[in-house]
Order: structure tokens, then C-alpha cells, then sequence
């Protein structure tokens, strides 16, 4: 019983960092948000606001994307939280493990595509702010 709750407790670390990254990324948008409009006020040209509008599209669908994860790590530490009250037995621990490998595997692939995000908007900030 001891390695289980060693186990989930392990588990939970993972989906406390997450949960901590995506909030700093929510942040980091909020602030490319704000930049933009010095773009727009700066920059009033037609060409410039096609690609405000690209990048405005492109933050709206991370902020879809965050609220997903969000919201499968709420359920996943929900799950833990039940897992470890009752006892469960091997396959069911591995079954739960390899769900949390999926939202990994998710987790990297929305930080990845963010920082590429990140770039391009941090090369258009310094080719226009």
C-alpha cells in the first residue's frame, strides 16, 4: 500500500506542474495579447493586421487547447484522489499510469507548439514594436 501512495503521490506532482505551466502560459499570452495592441496602434497598415489577426486566431485556439488540459487534469487528480481512497489492484494502477503517459504526451505537445508560437511572436514584436 505504501509504493501506491508513493505512486500516486508522484502522480499528483506531475499534474501540479502542469497545471502551474499552463497557468504561466495563460499569463504569457495575456502579455502577447497587450503587445499586439502596441503593434496595432503603431502599425496601423492593412499587411500588419493580417497578421495581428493570425496570431490573435492562433492564441484564441491555445486558450481552447489550455482549458482541455485543465480540464483533464482536474479529472485525472479527481481519479487519484478516488484511487487512493480505495484499494485497486495492479491493473487497474497501470491502467490509471497509462492514462497520465497520454496527458503527458499531450502536455508535450502543447508546450512545443506554444514555444513555436512564442518565436514567431517574439520575431514579429521585434520587427515591429
Amino acid at each position: 500500500m505504501e509504493s501506491q501512495l508513493v505512486f500516486l503521490s508522484d502522480l499528483n506532482f506531475n499534474l501540479d506542474v502542469w497545471k502551474r505551466e499552463l497557468k504561466f502560459q495563460e499569463s504569457e499570452m495575456d502579455y502577447f495579447e497587450e503587445k499586439l495592441e502596441h503593434v496595432v496602434m503603431r502599425n496601423p497598415g492593412s499587411e500588419i493586421l493580417v497578421q495581428l489577426e493570425g496570431f490573435q486566431n492562433k492564441i484564441i485556439r491555445e486558450r481552447e487547447v489550455m482549458g482541455h488540459l485543465r480540464h483533464r487534469i482536474r479529472m485525472k487528480k479527481r481519479e487519484l484522489a478516488l484511487q487512493g481512497q480505495l484499494e485497486k489492484n495492479n491493473d487497474l494502477q497501470f491502467h490509471v499510469h497509462e492514462k497520465q503517459v497520454l496527458l503527458k504526451d499531450e502536455m508535450k505537445i502543447f508546450v512545443n507548439m506554444h514555444y513555436q508560437l512564442k518565436e514567431r511572436m517574439m520575431d514579429f514584436f521585434l520587427k515591429y514594436l
